[in-house]
């Protein structure tokens, strides 16, 4: 990935996060409110790791313990494009956030749907943003289909998603790909840059079981919260000491400090045919063409910056000195000049 000028990195980045909340977006969330590089232009809910009312939900109240300021929220896709909601609640528990047994949030969300914020968030900003993903890409399919000028203000998308080797749905086709195949094969023809963080870098990035105790023990809620969160991430490397994963928090952090990852830009497609393989990303990582290209020919492939390799300790220490903050960052941050990216 592009290392960032000093210039770029005394700015704050605008960003839109896409999320299903689910137990790792919170903690991703939680990340980009209280991290000084990243202006948190909007949030915007699809159905997946519950469904989409209980994303709603669960998404205020993750923004209302962090302290946020006034960042709009909108409700988004239902379901997926042709697939029905098919949840995770097995994994994030029954409310989607662990079950911790938070209280309602006060906010309310914004009264528009999220393509229409989406599109209204992106076109309004003073420099391209960058869209973090963390959930099926449902809305950002329906996005880019419906206001395709949109992609003229978009700076990079970063999406977790998708897996090099073994999936965590199928044996090899991730979960939020998985969800809504179709909605990923879109969003990879988007004709801007991408960052694929997945399954081969999201499952490595492990707080050790003392720094989460420290969280859990902290009297600011928000700080709290990730720690009871990435508590609920298990398990740890070492089962007698238990951390919790950062698990879609790596994107966000991928966004704050691209340095910290190995990528090779690559080609990417999903499988949408019927089987045991829809849902995965295939991606082509071998050095010259093959049997088939030689007799077929070469098909055009969206190239991707995928995700093969990740600086654990340097992203664990991100995170932990952002949520660790006691104030979330202003909204005076917005309208500065600069990009991670370049």
């Amino acid at each position: 990935m592009t290392s960032p000028s000093e210039s770029d990195q005394q700015q704050p980045v605008p960003v839109i996060i896409d999320c299903d909340t689910g137990v790792d977006d919170a903690l991703a969330l939680l990340l980009a409110v209280r991290h000084p590089r990243l202006d948190l232009r909007a949030v915007t809910c699809v159905a997946g790791n519950t469904d989409v009312a209980g994303v709603v939900r669960n998404t205020l109240t993750v923004l209302e313990r962090a302290g946020a300021p006034d960042v709009p929220v909108a409700r988004g896709a239902e379901r997926p494009l042709i697939e029905g909601v098919r949840t995770a609640r097995h994994v994030h528990g029954a409310d989607g956030m662990g079950d911790l047994g938070l209280p309602a949030p006060t906010r309310a969300p914004a009264d528009v749907d999220a393509v229409t914020l989406l599109r209204r968030e992106i076109l309004a900003s003073p420099r391209p943003v960058t869209l973090v993903p963390t959930a099926p890409l449902t809305n950002i399919a329906l996005l880019l289909r419906t206001h395709p000028e949109v992609t003229g203000n978009i700076e990079r998308i970063v999406f977790m998603g998708g897996a090099v080797a073994t999936g965590n749905a199928t044996p090899v086709a991730e979960f939020n790909v998985w969800h809504d195949p179709e909605a990923a094969a879109i969003l990879l023809t988007a004709g801007v840059p991408i960052t694929m963080y997945g399954l081969d870098v999201f499952e490595r990035v492990i707080v050790p079981g003392a720094h989460v105790r420290r969280l859990r023990a902290s009297a600011e809620p928000g700080t709290r919260l990730a720690g009871d969160l990435l508590a609920h991430r298990g398990p740890a490397t070492d089962a007698s000491d238990p951390g919790g994963g950062l698990g879609d928090a790596g994107a966000v952090c991928a966004v704050i400090d691209p340095e910290g990852l190995t990528t090779r830009r690559l080609p990417v497609e999903v499988s949408l045919a019927p089987g045991p393989a829809r849902g995965q990303t295939l991606v082509d990582r071998r050095l010259r063409a093959g049997e088939s290209e030689l007799h077929e020919g070469v098909r055009e492939q969206p190239l991707v910056d995928v995700a093969l390799d990740v600086d654990v300790a340097r992203y664990v220490e991100l995170y932990l000195g952002a949520v660790e903050r006691t104030e979330a960052q202003p909204p005076a941050r917005r309208g500065r000049t600069g990009s991670l990216f370049g």
